[in-house]
Order: C-alpha cells, then structure tokens, then sequence
C-alpha cells in the first residue's frame, strides 16, 4: 500500500494534482482511490490497511448507500411477520430521520466517529428516547446490510448514547383506591366493566391482552386466565409480543364472580372474546377507556374534572397500565420471588422486573393463596 502525487494536465489545459492510493484488497484485487488533500489520503490508507486485515474491507464505488440499505432492512423487517405498529415505527425512522440525514452516504463511508455525528443531530433534533431508538434502527439497517454482504462490519455498534439509562418511572394506585374502584365498578358499573377492573388489577394483563381475550382462555374451575393473544392498535388479533407473553395467571374468588356474572350476559361472538364491542368486534381502546375506565374511576372518586370552552373535561388519575403495575406490586408484596414475578407480567427478562419494579422477595405461599391474600388486603384493608 502506497500514497502517490498525481499531475496531469486538464483538457482545458490546467494543471491539476490529487493524491492516490494504491493498495490490494483482501481478495488481493489492485485497487486505488483518489484524494484532494495528502491528509484524506493518508486517513484512507490507515483505515484500509485494518479493514483489509480484518476481512472487512468495502470498495467505495461498489458499496450501496444508506438508503439503499435502508429499503433493503425494511424489506426484510416485512418478510419478519412483526406487528404493523413495529413496522410503521421502523419506517417513520427510516422516512424522517435517517434517509434526510444520510441518505446518499455510502456505506463503505461511514465511521463511528460520523455515526457519532448522525446522533448529535439526532439528540437535538429528537426526545432521547426516540434518538436512541433511531439510532437502534441505524445499527439494524448495518447489521442487515453486513449480513447481506453489503459493508465489511457494523461500525454503529461502537456508537452509545452519551444520556444515562433511566429506570421506568411508574404510578401504582393505593389499596384504598383500588378497593373504591372495584367497589364502585361493581355497584354501579356495567358487569362487563366490574369485571374487566378485577381481571385488570388481580392478573396484571395488559389492555392489550384483555381486548384480545378469549372466554376458551379462562378457566372459571381452575381459577386461571391463560394469556395466548393480543389485540394491536388496529384490533388484529396475534400471538404476544414476546415468548414470554405467553402465561397463565391464578385469579382469586372475587375476580371469578365478577368474570362468571359477566359471561352470562355476554353476548357471544364468533371470536369467542370476553369484552367485544356492540358490534361483536375487538373492543377499541378508546371504547373501553371511555365507556369503562373512566365511568369506574368517576364512581371511585379518581378522575379529575375541568371545564374548557363551557365543556366538561374528565381525565382519568389512573390508565389501565397503572392496574398492571398495581398487580405486581401486590405479588411483590405477597414475597413472590423475582423470577415468578417475571413469569406472571410476561416479563421478556428479569431484569426488566428489577429495572420496573426494584427488590423482590422469595415465594412464600402457594399461587392460589397468594391469589386469595391479594383480593383480601383490598377489601379487609378498610381503614
């Protein structure tokens, strides 16, 4: 490997000079490339000579661009069978942040210290959770475009953002709370809504889960509810999110009641689903939030109102995650240990556990008393 002056005499008879590379790839192929500045040169035979060791080197003219590598990981993201949400997510990264930026850099010309700079831009541009999940999407579109044959190696993956990882902050209702809820869903709630607010608070489901629900998937005699599908935003049943979604959950007497009173009158559906719309449909999240979780909420007192433009405005104190983190919290108390904890919120990690919900303690009792316990500490706890 080499770095040589060239000069020449230009057609319009001016005369001209650039500093050329010349070395062998490592397919032992000639190769040269051709710079302005002695500097850019010398940067580019360095940077050769260590990919051309590691195996990882890319000539520049056969190199695709970022964007012809992006539409490539798109496309292989499609054939992945993922949620439609993950894909138009994945997409919006691609369509706003990403091709606008560096859309027409070759990938054989990227750096880390570059990559560095496509972050800055988007840190300042972007909330740090939305930068760091577009540079998540870089580092995939690399990651695929190396698998592909496309780049010699991934160079985003040395690219961390600077911004400390912040534990999930989290707001778990009081007992007095939820036992107004339950109690307020009951009295004065439809039974459809008495029990979805039981199921919410003793299973730790997530919304999703529930709208997804199928009556073949719990278990009146057991006292279980499995949980094997979800409903998206768009109401496309699918399987959950992760492996670990898949569980069954005990559930405690009261809960049973309220779901046994409700399957009477459920009308049924050729989906077979414990909470469908009127129309027999996946309920829409913004149904069951306004015909369900704020008429039990008002009923507990939860709910704060304002007036604006002469109109009423009730804003629930609590969202249906919040009944997921208040399910945890009880099984937390009732000293479950971590991994079961993990296994019954469909937790993909147990760090993820720790991370959410902090020290957790050994299994103490058996599932179904812990079940019992928790239905008791609401209703007994009365002071």
């Amino acid at each position: 490997m080499a770095i040589r002056k060239r000069e020449w005499t230009a057609r319009d008879g001016e005369h001209r000079s650039a500093w050329q590379v010349d070395y062998v790839d490592q397919m032992g192929k000639r190769r040269s490339k051709q710079f302005a500045r002695k500097k850019d040169a010398e940067s580019f035979l360095l940077r050769a000579q260590t990919e051309v060791r590691l195996g990882t080197h890319t000539v520049s003219r056969e190199s695709v661009t970022v964007d012809q590598a992006a539409r490539n990981w798109l496309a292989d993201r499609g054939r992945a069978n993922l949620e439609p949400t993950t894909l138009a997510a994945y997409e919006q990264h691609v369509r706003l942040h990403i091709i606008p930026l560096c859309g027409g850099v070759r990938l054989s010309e990227l750096t880390a210290p570059r990559v560095e700079g496509f972050l800055d831009i988007w840190n300042g541009k972007l909330s740090p959770a939305m930068a760091k999940r577009v540079l998540r999407s870089f580092r995939a579109i690399l990651s695929t475009a190396m698998r592909q044959g496309h780049v010699g190696h991934n160079v985003a993956i040395a690219v961390r953002s600077a911004r400390r990882r912040r534990k999930p902050s989290i707001t778990i209702p009081s007992k007095s709370a939820l036992r107004a809820i339950l109690e307020a869903a009951s009295d004065n709630g439809h039974p459809a809504t008495s029990a979805l607010m039981t199921l919410l608070i003793f299973s730790g489901l997530r919304i999703s889960e529930a709208r997804g629900l199928s009556w073949s998937h719990v278990d009146l005699q057991k006292r279980t509810v499995s949980v094997v599908r979800r409903a998206n935003n768009a109401g496309v049943l699918g399987p959950p999110k992760s492996d670990a979604g898949t569980r069954t959950i005990p559930l405690p007497p009261k809960c049973i009641a309220a779901m046994r009173e409700w399957k009477l009158q459920c009308a049924p559906t050729e989906l077979n689903l414990v909470f469908p719309s009127p129309r027999g449909s996946v309920m829409t999240y913004g149904y069951m939030v306004q015909r369900m979780l704020i008429p039990a909420l008002s009923g507990a007192s939860e709910v704060d109102v304002r007036v604006e433009d002469g109109k009423q405005i009730v804003t629930p104190r609590h969202s249906f995650h919040a009944f997921r983190h208040a399910a945890a919290s009880l099984w937390i108390e009732q000293k479950l240990s971590a991994k079961r904890v993990q296994t019954l919120m469909g937790h993909s990690s147990i760090s993820m556990t720790f991370d959410v919900y902090g020290h957790l303690f050994e299994q103490q009792q058996s599932d179904q008393e812990v079940a019992a316990s928790m239905e008791t500490q609401i209703f007994s706890d009365a002071t």
